[in-house]
């Protein structure tokens, strides 16, 4: 697994395993291949594709969209919606959503403990 430190300017594509600290400003998209651990902040949405995974432990301003055949843990902060449209999202007891979770598709848990606005 790759680290990445840093500032990253732009929309960013991720398709291999990486373990990320830093901040993002632009929107972010996992696909195939792509394993992510977010320890920082993205400034913008976070689409996670088929095959894809991620777990949030930072900060995601925008909102967080989980695709068919994809799986993310949220243990962070998303600033807006979590919505489901497929794949399989899980958020923690240490996690707060400003937004809602919205699930169209896929199989959605959320603890007791989280934080989210109903």
């Amino acid at each position: 697994m790759r680290e990445e430190r840093g500032q990253l300017q732009g929309d960013q594509t991720f398709s291999e395993a990486i373990d990320f600290f830093g901040a993002i400003s632009g929107d972010v998209r996992v696909i195939d291949g792509g394993k992510v651990y977010v320890r920082g902040a993205i400034y913008g949405d976070l689409t996670v594709e088929h095959g894809g995974r991620v777990h949030i432990y930072g900060n995601v301003s925008g909102t967080l969209t989980v695709l068919q055949g994809a799986k993310v843990i949220v243990s962070g902060i998303i600033g807006t919606d979590a919505i489901n449209d497929g794949g399989r999202l899980y958020i923690d007891g240490a996690a707060k959503i400003l937004g809602k979770v919205r699930q169209y598709a896929g199989e959605t848990k959320i603890d007791k403990f989280a934080q989210v606005r109903d």
